[in-house]
């Protein structure tokens, strides 16, 4: 068994290799062509950020099992071709975890304390302690967006420093920000009130500019942000306009929208605080990843069981064959009661029923969970982790088999539970990639789980499906497929309707205003 370790990995992830009679090869980062030419005969990859395992590297790469990420993020590495091609993509989750949190509390103090202005004064030769005069964290509230695994970790030591903290995470229940000593609430109530404001989300569809012009001036005034997270969840225009206006007091950034960034009129702002994207910069950071994609590698190499898999579930071939086609249809499942399911989610139910109960379908669940999590996590979530995570954010996860359906060979029905009550959707798969979305909140259908879905509850009465396609139309939204659920004539129903583009906010709400239409939803699948 061979690995190539590229991009100055840590000698300590060679050291695992070898010790575990793997022969690895140490190499600096190739070019494309290079690297084309000498990767066929390894069986394992480990790079870090800097090499780029694109579809034509993974295509020459004829021996290739495994390719490691020393670190989080998979940007260099194509996940769509590695995955048709079998082969495995591991990354290090957890390993820059303190790093990262560590590097936010540094930012956080020097923003309070404006240690670098300071240092920059005093280097160039001016003694003035009067116009750096700070604050105290102490006593003061920190507003934390996302409360992941570096989310809580920020919480944990910034309260030991007398801070209260505030939270917003969608996915995170009362009970177990209880059990963190944090407060959870909404995000206009967040920005209202924190201090400090730090983000700790993925870069999503939802997150992008999250906090822009207008979530901006609803912060408290004087307030500091932090953003070691992702660029471009903060809005740098915006941010830099509330600076100036002194909305903002100050703002501490480690990452941008564009890296190296672009936005010299905020960089250049005297209340802003910048350094290059340095939160997994530390020696500890860079061997702990090493360390732990080494490990995973190892034991792909050697059959063993293995976690931090980014695209491929560990399950037996004979199981994978029959199960493979319910894979697309449970993920979406997830995705679509994720988008449908309002308030703080509790508890999640898979119920399969038919032949595929005869099977381990803890894959399936799994699957449930990832797309459910996915729109707010993104890149975070994957088949490995998405239990784990809904674990942290206290949602619970039961699974339920029938033997049998009346209507359906197989089928699965998920249910949610939050503190706005309760959503259900259930879907089926007839023949080969027919998948099908035949229930939801006990209405009936045939829906194909594919592109932009409206799901909009009315009353069945006339002139209200006219209606929405006459704004649809004015719009230049095209309806490819339309259907109605409902339960008796005149009563509730439920139009989902599949349109060929995204439909705007503004056109959103232009439907939400016809009289019938009950809180109408758009989702993506």
């Amino acid at each position: 068994m061979k690995v190539l370790v590229l991009d100055n990995v840590s000698e300590q992830a060679v050291a695992i290799l070898r010790e575990q009679g793997i022969e690895a090869e140490v190499s600096p980062t190739l070019p494309e062509e290079e690297l084309i030419a000498k990767i066929p005969p390894y069986e394992g990859m480990i790079v870090r950020s800097q090499t780029k395992v694109n579809a034509r590297v993974i295509a020459a790469a004829t021996n290739l099992k495994v390719i490691g990420r020393a670190g989080v993020g998979v940007d260099n590495v194509d996940l769509d071709a590695a995955t048709s091609k079998g082969v495995i993509v591991l990354n290090a989750p957890d390993g820059n975890t303190i790093s990262t949190a560590e590097h936010t509390i540094a930012m956080i103090m020097a923003l309070a304390r404006k240690i670098p202005q300071a240092h920059s004064a005093l280097k160039a030769g001016c003694w003035d302690r009067k116009s750096y005069t700070g604050v105290e964290v102490n006593g003061k509230t920190l507003g934390i967006v996302g409360m992941g695994r570096i989310g809580t970790e920020v919480a944990r030591r910034m309260q030991a420093m007398g801070m209260t903290v505030l939270a917003f995470d969608p996915y995170l229940t009362e009970e177990k920000a209880a059990k963190l000593g944090v407060r959870l609430v909404a995000l206009d109530e967040l920005l209202a009130a924190a201090d400090f404001i730090t983000v700790h989300t993925p870069l999503t569809k939802e997150t992008k500019g999250l906090l822009n012009a207008e979530t901006l001036k609803r912060t408290k005034p004087g307030v500091r942000i932090v953003n070691c997270a992702r660029g471009g969840i903060v809005d740098e225009e915006a941010l830099a306009d509330a600076i100036e206006a002194g909305q903002v007091a100050g703002a501490a950034l480690d990452v941008f929208s564009e890296e190296p960034p672009t936005n010299q009129r905020l960089i250049d702002l005297p209340q802003v605080i910048v350094t290059p994207h340095l939160g997994a910069s530390t020696a500890e950071a860079q061997v702990n990843v090493a360390i732990d994609v080494a490990e995973e590698m190892a034991k792909v190499l050697k059959g063993e069981p293995f976690k931090n898999a980014v695209n491929l579930p560990t399950v037996r071939p004979e199981v994978m064959k029959i199960l493979a086609p319910y894979y697309p249809l449970a993920e979406k499942l997830g995705r679509l009661i994720g988008q449908l399911t309002e308030g703080r989610l509790q508890r999640l139910e898979v119920e399969y029923s038919g032949q595929i109960t005869e099977y381990d379908l803890n894959p399936l669940t799994t699957l449930v969970v990832e797309g459910l999590l996915k729109p707010i996590l993104n890149s975070e979530v994957n088949m490995v982790n998405a239990r784990v995570l809904a674990k942290q954010r206290g949602i619970k996860v039961a699974e339920r088999r029938e033997a049998s359906d009346p209507d359906y060979n197989n089928k699965i029905r998920v249910k949610t539970i939050s503190d706005r009550g309760e959503r259900v959707v259930a879907g089926t798969f007839f023949r080969q990639n027919d998948q099908r979305v035949v229930e939801i909140d006990g209405y009936h259908f045939d829906v194909f789980p594919h592109g932009h879905l409206l799901i909009a509850p009315h009353q069945d009465k006339p002139g209200i499906i006219g209606q929405v396609g006459t704004i649809l139309g004015r719009a230049g939204i095209n309806i490819a497929y339309m259907q109605v659920g409902r339960k008796e004539v005149g009563g509730k129903a439920i139009m989902v309707l599949t349109v060929d583009h995204e439909i705007p906010a503004a056109v959103l709400a232009q439907i939400k205003q016809v009289e019938g239409i009950d809180n109408p939803v758009q989702v993506w699948l």
